[in-house]
């Protein structure tokens, strides 16, 4: 109750402290995401007419990957910490390195969506999820899920995660946070947003995957 109610203040005081000192909303976002749900976070490129901010001709992926040198802002860090840190890359995205809080389950958008519903109609923990513009959706699950993907999936009878659209992403990779624009093509968004409870303890993948396998095999059925 007291690690809520910390919690809960802390909300007040960056949303309050931007307002005071007249934060971007970026800062902001980035002190949620750091201080609240307890994420590191790393700024990003950003991508217009195809073109990457990073300057790199032939950029593999423009305005989806974390800009060179960025520094990664840690968990915990406070609303004046980010502003500081974020003030040298004005405009970045707010990228988010997986495989430290947290892995991801990627999965059509639409077969997500599903999911997710039959997921919360059954009562079975779910993490937070967001939206890609390109329609994807990422299910985020324990730490781990990533590399014990293809041997979950077989112990529950699947033997081929790419027949089922499903790929896990873990240590190494980086995704795009809501609300930032991802490639170019549009802002990421939450289909379910992050909580205290599932932001710090995400799910383990074994009781979300049977269902995303279910229905993703549904959808190419």
């Amino acid at each position: 109750m007291g690690f809520t109610i910390g919690i809960s203040r802390g909300m007040r005081d960056i949303r309050s402290g931007s307002r005071r000192r007249g934060r971007t909303s970026d800062g902001t976002t980035v002190a949620e995401y750091t201080g609240l749900w307890g994420w590191d976070v790393v700024p990003g490129a950003r991508a217009s007419a195809g073109t990457c901010s990073c300057g790199r001709r032939g950029c593999p992926a423009p305005g989806a990957h974390p800009l060179d040198f960025a520094p990664v802002i840690p968990a915990g860090a406070t609303l004046d910490e980010v502003t500081e840190a974020w003030g040298g890359f004005p405009g970045a995205s707010v990228m988010l390195p997986v495989g430290r809080a947290f892995d991801v389950i990627d999965v059509a958008e639409p077969a997500g969506c599903r999911a997710l519903a039959r997921l919360e109609r059954m009562g079975l923990p779910v993490g937070p999820v967001a939206a890609t513009p390109d329609g994807r959706a990422h299910f985020f699950v324990a730490p781990g899920a990533a590399a014990d993907l293809p041997g979950l999936l077989y112990r529950m009878g699947w033997d081929d995660p790419a027949a089922l659209d499903l790929r896990g992403l873990g240590l190494g990779t980086h995704i795009t946070a809501p609300p930032s624009d991802r490639g170019g093509l549009g802002p990421m968004r939450w289909l379910r947003s992050p909580a205290l409870d599932s932001a710090s303890r995400p799910p383990e993948a074994r009781l979300v995957l049977g269902t995303l396998a279910y229905v993703a095999h549904r959808s190419r059925a």
